[in-house]
């Protein structure tokens, strides 16, 4: 079976036993995105990070459509997030995981083997956001 309904309980045993759990979807209440279901979920089970998968290899110094000399910026805290303000996910999503010390990956899951490379591998990919500049 690849997929079964959202229990934390089970997403919990899961991980108990290093499988990788992957949540889909939102949260089935109206007003809450799916970047909001995602970091409630990661807050409810405790994950190591969020996946943000998107259409962009990560976050820029600037718009790289507006900007062709636009610099992919690997690694940045919350708080330099909410300066600079980047539009990384919803407000609420994103202080979810600033108030549980979730990092968020921003990578892009239109190319191929990114997701599998982090999570696999270990290869840096996108941008890493959390409390601190080098953890």
């Amino acid at each position: 079976q690849m997929a079964e309904p959202y229990i934390r309980r089970r997403a919990l045993r899961h991980l108990e036993k290093d499988r990788v759990v992957i949540f889909a979807a939102g949260t089935g209440s109206p007003y809450f995105s799916t970047d909001t279901a995602a970091a409630l979920r990661a807050a409810e089970v405790g994950a190591d990070c969020l996946l943000k998968a998107t259409k962009v290899d990560g976050i820029y110094s600037e718009d790289p459509k507006k900007n062709p000399d636009a610099v992919l910026i690997h690694r940045l805290t919350y708080m330099e997030a909410l300066r600079q303000r980047f539009e990384i996910m919803d407000g609420a999503a994103f202080s979810l995981c600033m108030e549980n010390s979730i990092p968020i990956v921003v990578l892009n899951i239109l190319k191929k083997g990114t997701m599998k490379g982090f999570l696999v591998e270990g290869t840096d990919v996108g941008t890493i956001v959390t409390s601190e500049k080098d953890s």
